[in-house]
């Protein structure tokens, strides 16, 4: 199942997204009798489960003939398909080639580091290259969403933990990035981590660790590769976090991009995202990511540099 998020009377509604277009839950339930029965929100739908998607699907299925409740996707306003991650744990050079292409050693252990909430944005929206950074870049990565309790799981029973998955681009400001050795500055910019435009089920994507995985920057490709290439599965990643944290329903994992970044071309040759490159990040059976650079609005009178 697809679900997708989108705004409705100013607020984040929940969809579900078919060949016929994406049904409005709150609308169908409502439609139906049947509120305070379903899920009205991506969160309660990811708490909820087996059950939660069950009565979903059935709501789908009762709806068929019933037109008004259905939506042309294109016409939505499309909210980040996770809202509300209450962590998001990333994994650095987690792609072989992408290691290479960077001249980074091989990792024995996945490296983690994080970002924070308001990094996420949404399918179509605008994200803003930041005034402090002339070296944006891209990242395509398939990112796991949890929806059970994990700790302490085995690798054999840690996909039992997923609930779907989804497109990320995780944006890196390489200047800031790379300034110390920690990568939190240049990871945790405003919306650098759009997400959508689906969030697809577990069951409907099967294995994983063998999706086509791409990137094109205006139309030119620039990453493509395969999830078989990570160095870190997917079971083995979701395994190894809960060693040493409990992941909870609706925290999310994004788990590495593949070689064909910026920061991989020798440097005369790098090109950073700059106002008005049109990024896109496709996943087989994730869809397609797309979203637009723009220049960061001018600061508030009375801002002023942190060494001032």
């Amino acid at each position: 199942m697809k679900l997708i998020t989108f705004r409705k009377n100013d607020e984040l509604a929940l969809g579900v997204s078919t060949e016929k277009g994406v049904l409005d839950v709150a609308a169908a339930a409502a439609a139906q009798g049947l509120e305070g029965s379903l899920p009205l929100n991506i969160h309660a739908a990811i708490e909820g489960g087996a059950s939660a998607l069950s009565a979903l699907r059935s709501l789908a299925e009762h709806a068929e003939g019933t037109l008004e409740l259905w939506q042309e996707e294109d016409s939505l306003q499309l909210g980040p398909c996770v809202t509300n991650p209450g962590k998001i744990i990333c994994v650095g050079l987690n792609y072989r080639k992408h290691a290479e292409e960077t001249n980074a050693p091989i990792p024995n252990y996945p490296i983690l580091f994080n970002k924070f909430a308001n990094t996420v944005a949404a399918q179509g929206d605008d994200i803003p290259l930041p005034r402090v950074s002339q070296e944006v870049d891209y990242e395509a990565e398939l990112v796991i969403v949890i929806g059970r309790e994990a700790k302490y799981v085995g690798r054999e029973q840690a996909l039992e933990h997923v609930f779907g998955y989804c497109c990320v681009n995780d944006l890196s400001a390489r200047d800031l990035q790379l300034r110390t050795p920690q990568w939190l500055l240049g990871k945790s910019c405003d919306k650098f981590s759009p997400l959508g435009p689906y969030l697809v089920t577990s069951d409907e994507v099967g294995n994983p660790n063998e999706l086509a995985i791409s990137t094109t920057v205006n139309g030119e490709v620039r990453q493509s590769s395969n999830t078989a290439d990570m160095i870190f599965r997917c079971d083995e990643i979701v395994s190894y976090v809960s060693q040493h944290m409990t992941l909870s329903p609706g925290d999310i994992i994004l788990t590495g991009t593949p070689e064909g970044v910026v920061l991989g071309l020798p440097p005369e040759q790098r090109v950073y995202l700059q106002p008005g490159d049109v990024v896109e990040i496709s996943i087989d059976k994730l869809g397609t990511l797309r979203n637009r650079m723009v220049a960061e609005p001018e600061p508030a009178p009375g801002s002023h540099d942190w060494r001032a």
